[in-house]
């Protein structure tokens, strides 16, 4: 089992002290990649649905740091730890640019960037960004990755989708990464099952539904249907990393049922859960030791490296 880790990027532990000893630290410690979530505004006040809350209300702020910006500084203070956008939300991005940006990226990490990617939900951050129509985000999507795709791998390129188009483009240097980064797709929908299935190198879906985990059960139905998607699209599933994220949570906290939730407890407990989702095709564990200041974000890393990581092994 692969682990990795998210980094700050809203507030007081989001600064470049902050960032990079969480990043160091994760890497000295020999967890796998880093995530770095994606916000550029906030409305004072949201009539859209957060997906993963209780009360489907985000928990609000102003203060976003960029992704993109974050894994520039990331990546040139480091040498092995993967850079993750987790998720990088594509409407809000022109695709040239942002094909640029990520190959730039890429050549200058030495090859260790991972595009995680999302259709995003909140309505009001795409009209103030002047983003394509929040009711076609999906398709938008689609074309966004064919786009980079192209981008990543033919020089001179042309295209002309629905939302976009240019005619021969180059757009040198490509990607260190052959054909081109990783392209793993967030959520947990039909429609990401399906986009995975037809665009992805890996499925990242998030462990919580309403603030509880996805049991193993239901994994374990989901990733049956990707299997199913992935074949009838003439791919290899097999091929596919299965990168889950999965929040560590208070043991006092029951799960829906009343049940200790998944990844909460004492080591003992959440190296089994590890054990359990590595069985059923999880390649990868991503988990949030996030905390109000950056020393407790560090001690709460540690903690999971000394205790829980050896318990599981390779």
């Amino acid at each position: 089992m692969r682990y990795g880790f998210y980094l700050p990027t809203r507030g007081a532990s989001a600064t470049r002290e902050g960032i990079l000893r969480l990043a160091r630290e994760g890497e000295r410690l020999g967890l796998h990649s880093a995530m770095v979530a994606d916000h550029i505004v906030f409305p004072v006040a949201s009539e859209s649905e957060y997906p993963y809350t209780l009360d489907r209300k985000h928990p609000g702020g102003g203060d976003a740091l960029e992704t993109l910006a974050i894994l520039g500084v990331v990546a040139g203070a480091t040498e092995k730890l993967r850079l993750v956008t987790s998720v990088l939300v594509l409407p809000y991005r022109n695709p040239v640019l942002t094909a640029k940006m990520v190959a730039t990226l890429d050549v200058l990490s030495g090859g260790r960037i991972t595009m995680g990617v999302g259709v995003g939900w909140l309505k009001e951050e795409f009209e103030a960004l002047k983003s394509p129509d929040f009711e076609r985000r999906g398709a938008v999507t689609d074309e966004w990755l064919a786009i980079f795709k192209q981008l990543w791998t033919t020089s001179p390129a042309s295209f002309k989708g629905q939302f976009y188009s240019y005619r021969d483009i180059r757009a040198e240097p490509f990607p260190l990464q052959k054909p081109h980064p990783p392209i793993w797709v967030g959520g947990h929908s039909r429609a990401a099952l399906r986009r995975t299935a037809r665009h992805g190198d890996g499925w990242h879906p998030v462990g919580a539904i309403a603030a509880s985990p996805l049991p193993p059960c239901e994994m374990r139905s989901l990733l049956a249907t990707l299997k199913q998607m992935t074949e009838a699209e003439g791919r290899d599933f097999a091929k596919l990393t299965i990168s889950y994220k999965a929040p560590l949570y208070d043991a006092a906290i029951p799960d829906r049922d009343g049940s200790r939730r998944s990844f909460s407890g004492k080591p003992e407990q959440i190296a089994d859960d590890i054990r359990t989702f590595a069985a059923i095709g999880v390649h990868e564990l991503i988990f949030d030791f996030r905390a109000e200041s950056i020393d407790d974000s560090i001690a709460r890393l540690q903690r999971f490296a000394a205790e829980v990581m050896p318990l599981v092994g390779n």
